[in-house]
């Protein structure tokens, strides 16, 4: 070893022995995302029961026309898809609790029971969730059958993002 070696080797050895807050390392844990609330059927739903399965976590509100749109496609999706280990939940973010009772009446009195998903209100009493703050509707999160992240869209889903939710089941 030259003294030039020496030294990087020195340099390196004591900046990975220095205090944390100023070196700290990148984490190679990938965030791991939870959900837990209550289903409008009165179900305790937990994003933990879901691990072997794809998951769709999209968030919306009931008046949000893109989010009625997605969430016609993400159906569709869903029916053809559900026995592949794939899951779409879906998370109301609407304020007042009158609007999601009113947008479950309709889902209840216009979709098959065997094409609804699992919909849970996001400001109801217990609802706990680590995917922060939303400030587009809609915005999904695309979490593979490992509990990794795949990805986020905050807007309407676009055509890659089909194919990159249709690659994550198999993985």
């Amino acid at each position: 070893m030259n003294k030039r070696q020496f030294i990087q080797a020195m340099t390196s050895a004591s900046l990975s022995m220095a205090s944390g807050s100023l070196f700290a390392q990148p984490s190679k844990e990938p965030q791991k995302f939870n959900l837990q609330g209550t289903d409008v059927n009165g179900k305790k739903l937990d994003l933990a029961d879901f691990l072997g399965k794809t998951v769709l976590v999209s968030f919306f509100t009931a008046g949000c026309s893109l989010c009625t749109r997605d969430l016609k496609l993400m159906r569709e999706f869903y029916v053809g898809n559900s026995k592949k280990n794939f899951v779409l939940l879906a998370v109301n973010i609407d304020q007042d609790l009158k609007d999601f009772e009113t947008y479950n009446q309709l889902v209840t009195l216009a979709i098959p029971k065997e094409q609804r998903f699992p919909t849970v209100w996001r400001n109801s009493p217990g609802h706990k969730d680590n995917f922060g703050t939303i400030t587009r509707q809609p915005t999904h999160f695309v979490i593979n059958a490992k509990s990794q992240f795949v990805f986020k869209r905050e807007g309407t889903f676009q055509p890659t993002d089909w194919d990159n939710l249709w690659e994550s089941l198999g993985s």
